[in-house]
Formats: C-alpha cells, structure tokens, sequence
C-alpha cells in the first residue's frame, strides 16, 4: 500500500489485522459470506479507506485468508502453525508482525493499531477519529469502549454466593458513567508496544455506537450484523393536515412500523402540524420541509437510499429529481403524472392503465392499521343493533348527515355511531342536531376505529381504504361512490362481500332505503357477506410490498444504482 501524503502529524501509522483461523463457533469465520463479502474484508476495507493510515497487514496462519487478504490489496505476514498452537499472546502477535513489517519496509512506524477483524461494523471515521487523539503528544494509546452502565453483579469462589457491585440500588439513569473495553481498536504509539503490552500508560478511549460495538463470536452475532449490513436509510415524505385527513400519515405509520431493520426518516410539509404531531406521536424522527429543494437537502444529509412518496399527485420535475439524484423512489397511491417516473408504485386502491408495469395494483398490496391485526373476525348475529356510519375524509357532501336522516325515517331503532373527519364542516350544528336522540352517537378525531367498526352490525362507508378495514373485521358492508375518482375502486363489489349501492348523485332516498332494511332483516346475506370478506387476505400487504420492492431494488443495485428509463 502506497504511502499516503496526508498522513497524520508526519506520523507513519500501521494498522495490524490479526486473523489466525481458530473458531470453534464459527468455522472459517473469516472467509466466510457476510452480507456477500468474507468476513475480513470489512476489517480490511475500514483500515484502507481511512485518509491516516499508510500500511495495513494481515497476520494470519491460514492461506485461504492470505488470498483473500492480498487480493484485497494488503500485505500479509504468515504465522506458523506451531506459534498458533501454542497460543501466542495478541501483544506478541502484534509486535512480531510490526517488526516484520518495519524489516521488509526498511522504516519503522509511529502509531501502531492493532483492528479487530470481528468488528465489522466499525466506520473508517471512528478509525480516523482514534488517529486524531494523537494530535496529544502526550497520549501513549486509545482503545474502543461502549457505554455499559448496568448494575452489576459477582461472584465469591469461596463463598459460592453471588454479591452486589453496588453499595445502594437507583435507575440506570442515575449510575455513574461506565465503559466496557471492546477490543475493536487499540492504538499505541510504537515505543510503547512489546511482546507482553500493547498499551502504554496515558491512555484515552474512543467511544463507539452500540453497533460498532457489535462483535461477531457466534451465530447469534452473526445473524444480527447480517441484518444490520442490510438496513436501508428510507426517506418518507408524507402529510396530513385537516383538508386531506390521516389516512396517508397512518398508512406510512403501519408501514414503518414494521421495517424494524432500516432507518427510517419522515420528511413532512412544515405547514401541516397534524402529520408532525402524529410522527411526534408514534416515536418516529422526522424533518419538516419548504419546497422541494429542501427535500433534497435532507435526503442528502440523511443518506438516504430509498424514498418513499405517500402523497396524492407527484409532479414530473420532483420525480426527474429523485431519480437523477440516485434515490430508488417508491410511491403509494400516486395518481400524478410523477408515477410514470417511480421505480415502483404501490395503489390498492385506484385501479391504473395494466401496461404500466412500474405498478402494483389491488388489495394484495393494502396495509392494514396495526390494531387490525388484534382484532378477531366479526361474530354475526341474529339482529343487528349497531350501525356505523364513516364517510372517508372531509365528507363534503354531508353524506352522513344524508344517511342518518335516512335510517332514522326506517323501522330501525337501534344505536347509531357516526365518525367523521377533523375537517368535517359545521360539525358543532351537526352535534347539536342530533344530541337530543338517545340512539345517535357522533364522534370526531377517533383513534381507535378497529373497536367501533368490531362492535358494528352493519358499516355505511364510502368507496375507500375504509371497506379494506372492514373487510379485514369481515362487517357487512354498505358502500357508495361519493366522487368520480371513487369509481375507479373496483374492490367494493359484492364478490368481496361489499354491497354497493353506486354513484351518490344516482342514488335515490327509496332505493338506499330498500338496500338497508333488506340488509337488516336478511341475517342469511350478512352471513355471506362475512364469509366472503374472511376468504380475502389482508394480512400481508407488507411482506407482499417488500418482496416487490427487494427484487427491483435488485435489479436497480445490477444496474449500477440506475434503472431504466419507464
């Protein structure tokens, strides 16, 4: 390895990666695939990326580490099988393959670092930071440390009892300040290295993350660094605000709710407050934006890899953007003209042109809430004593108010509940019309719809996510299209146990009228009902969106981080 020219200080430093092939747990733990490179390459990687560090040597006795190692560009100094066996102390390790390697490079180093192979998720810039400390001339060595203030036990041979390392218990959070050593790096400074020490005096410590603490000495280890390897930095941009409602605010939350192997940043409009309060809610880091540069700014500083766009009309220049940028883009139930330019786009909901084959239609790929997953199917009874009357979003045609009036001219006497959205209009007249009946119900801002939508005999909804939510519950369901983008919904038919009654503005008092008692009175077709929405599967949108996505980010990746043009 060439000499670097900026090397730290003048100082000439070597970076020592002991890796004598001595597993028991693991065998060939070094050659071995990680997340589909050996397991000494990372180890490797991280000492040849660093802008300090000017020569790095495996010492190993094994030769197919010799050749995975020299093929990754750096030296290495072969150790006998018999100094092995006779298990050769690390510091002499290090100090025989230093004073091998100062023979063949006719130098001698300043700082030398021994790097531990089984810490593969150590960064190149801890490394450097470590380098750093030695602008302190005083400084003799720094080793790795990670936070471990726990209260501790131990134990007496003698006694063969156990006995507290503390004098009185308190929380963790008021334990003095405790550090493990976690061998990943230990740097010294070369007068200080022998064969019994590679440590002088005055040392300092570099903290690391608890994931760069990580060391691999088992399986266990090995499946928890595998996935970590895979985790992804997802960009969210989303909003909801009282004009267009939660749904997509509480879709993204359902979905990064369970992609607990990646990182996940929302990124919502600073205008809307009720998406930030929801995130805020729900525990997940969010950034708050002013137009589309600023998108860009905080996909850039996040290191984003993959964006998601849970909005309703993505425009052509913000997607172009995305994709000249190198982002794999996912969007949700995009109906702009942007879709054409996502890698992929997700829409349960809204049937698209079938030759677009950037997209993934139907309710294979529909995300149900988190509480509809603790939910247990609806038991249909005899007589129905409970109507839920739920129009999607803003309701601006006061449908609820329509149907309500409507069953309380029937025969039906039994409870009514009415949910609406948070932009519902004149919702305090709404109120107030209606408060004096003992059978109506009217509530706004509700969390949690699974519980009313159980206790339901029959739902009144619009054609929208919400039929999927019943459907998953399997309420009988009376849908109705209350616009023309609506229609498009081709799941709230009566194959998927939905009785639809149609456009509103064709639907007449009568008909809605006949259409319900028939529903009431008939125990036989809300049986059926049920029994057809059971046979639908919506319990894995998720696992379904994910293979999609995993397979044409693939395809994305062998393409050079690029994909073809749609």
């Amino acid at each position: 390895m060439d000499i670097k020219i900026n090397m730290f200080n003048n100082n000439k430093i070597l970076v020592v990666i002991p890796a004598n092939e001595i597993s028991k747990e693991i065998p060939r733990k070094y050659v071995r695939l990680l997340h589909e490179r050996p397991l000494i390459y990372y180890a490797i990687n991280c000492a040849k990326s660093s802008q300090y560090v000017d020569d790095v040597v495996v010492t190993t006795d094994d030769s197919e580490i010799t050749s995975i190692s020299e093929k990754l560009g750096v030296s290495v100094i072969r150790s006998s099988k018999e100094l092995s066996e006779e298990d050769m102390s690390l510091s002499a390790v290090v100090f025989n393959t230093m004073v091998e390697k100062e023979k063949s490079a006719f130098d001698e180093y300043d700082i030398v670092i021994t790097l531990s192979p089984i810490s593969p998720l150590l960064k190149t810039q801890t490394l450097d930071r470590v380098i750093e400390k030695f602008d302190d001339f005083a400084l003799e060595s720094v080793i790795s440390v990670v936070e471990d203030n726990h209260l501790s036990w131990g134990y007496d041979e003698e006694n063969k009892r156990y006995f507290p390392n503390y004098i009185e218990r308190c929380d963790k959070k008021d334990l003095p300040n405790s550090f493990r050593e976690t061998g990943a790096i230990v740097a010294t400074r070369r007068g200080f290295i022998n064969e019994t020490s590679c440590i002088g005096d005055n040392i300092d410590v570099i903290e690391l993350s608890k994931e760069e603490a990580i060391t691999i000495n088992d399986f266990k280890d090995w499946w928890i660094v595998e996935l970590l390897l895979q985790r992804k930095r997802v960009g969210i941009v989303v909003n909801a605000n009282d004009g267009i409602g939660t749904r997509r605010v509480d879709n993204c939350l359902s979905f990064a709710s369970k992609l607990i192997s990646h990182e996940v940043l929302f990124i919502l409009d600073e205008k809307y407050e009720l998406g930030q309060n929801l995130v805020k809610k729900y525990g997940f880091n969010f950034k708050i934006y002013d137009g589309h540069e600023s998108i860009y700014n905080i996909l850039e500083e996040f290191g984003a890899q993959i964006v998601i766009n849970d909005v309703s009309n993505t425009t052509m220049e913000y997607m172009a953007d995305l994709r000249e940028k190198g982002y794999f883009v996912v969007n949700f139930d995009d109906l702009g003209v942007g879709s054409n330019f996502a890698h992929v786009v997700f829409d349960s909901l809204y049937e698209h042109d079938l030759s677009d084959t950037n997209v993934y239609n139907g309710q294979k790929f529909h995300i149900l809430k988190d509480e509809f997953y603790l939910q247990p199917h609806k038991i249909i009874t005899q007589d129905v004593n409970n109507i839920l009357i739920m129009i999607d979003g803003n309701d601006p045609k006061h449908l609820s108010e329509t149907f309500l009036e409507l069953i309380l001219s029937t025969t039906y006497d039994k409870k009514i509940n009415i949910i609406v959205g948070r932009g519902y209009e004149n919702i305090e007249q709404f109120i107030s019309k209606f408060e004096s009946n003992p059978l109506v119900q009217i509530y706004q801002n509700v969390s949690n719809i699974s519980d009313f939508m159980f206790k339901a005999d029959i739902l009144i909804t619009s054609a929208s996510k919400i039929v999927y939510d019943a459907c998953a519950l399997g309420i009988p369901t009376i849908s109705i299209y209350q616009n023309d983008l609506e229609e498009s919904h081709v799941f709230a038919n009566s194959a998927n146990g939905i009785l639809n009654l149609g456009d509103v503005d064709s639907l007449t008092k009568e008909n809605f009228i006949n259409e319900f008692l028939a529903l009431v009175n008939n125990h036989d077709l809300r049986l059926e009902m049920h029994n057809k929405m059971k046979a639908i599967d919506l319990q894995h949108g998720y696992e379904n969106i994910c293979s999609v996505v995993k397979e044409e980010y693939r395809n994305f990746m062998m393409n050079g981080g690029v994909h073809e043009n749609i």
